[in-house]
């Protein structure tokens, strides 16, 4: 039989140890930070996804880089990184695109405001975990976003080859579309380098061949 559980504070009755209002309070900070999160479903972004049917939404980003990790881990620079840290960091880097929204990489107009909007984003969904969980994954943010450990490297270096991929398997549709360079690219990828250099180096031959096929303009 299932537990009876304390329908005003959604715990079971007869947990023990932890008092019933503290336990309640923190899980149902948890339950909001999640039922907000889903917002990030409905955060469009600039890319087009491979079959060129829609744009794809923010959240759908965050799980395909975070599944790159697992493909792609062999290829970080650093082979004694925390991969575990590298996945919680691209899965919390894009939550605050529920505030903020996404902002184009090559929109130099809305990148100026961009760390200010998101500082400010990052503050009210993370605060609305328990402390310590707030404490935690605005740490991971702010690790991501400093790009000065191993792992953020690496996570950045993931995080600008999956929008490059769709780029380039759909013939450059959004380069065209907001008529960005090669130039523009090389300089958006170049700290894939820092987190590793064999993916860099891919980039860099797609990047040319995307110009010799004419999806981007020199």
């Amino acid at each position: 039989m299932p537990k009876k559980m304390d329908e005003e504070k959604c715990m079971p009755a007869d947990v023990d140890k932890v008092s019933l209002s503290e336990r309640a309070s923190r899980f149902q900070k948890q339950i909001e930070f999640i039922v907000e999160a889903d917002k990030l479903k409905h955060t469009l972004r600039r890319t087009v996804l491979m079959d060129r049917s829609r744009r794809e939404n923010s959240a759908e980003h965050s799980w395909h880089i975070a599944l790159t990790v697992l493909v792609l881990s062999e290829y970080a620079k650093d082979k004694s990184i925390d991969l575990f840290r590298v996945l919680k960091m691209l899965l919390v880097h894009d939550l605050v695109e529920i505030d903020a929204g996404d902002t184009y990489c090559y929109d130099d107009r809305g990148r100026e405001d961009q760390v200010n909007r998101e500082e400010i984003a990052a503050e009210r969904l993370f605060n609305m975990l328990p402390e310590d969980q707030a404490m935690s994954l605005h740490a991971l943010w702010d690790e991501f976003e400093a790009r000065a450990t191993p792992e953020s490297r690496f996570a950045n270096a993931l995080d600008r080859l999956q929008p490059f991929l769709h780029n380039y398997f759909t013939e450059g549709l959004t380069w065209q579309e907001n008529d960005v360079k090669s130039k523009q690219v090389v300089a958006r990828m170049q700290p894939v380098e820092d987190g590793s250099p064999f993916l860099w180096k891919y980039i860099r031959a797609l990047i040319n061949d995307a110009v010799e096929k004419g999806y981007l303009s020199k």
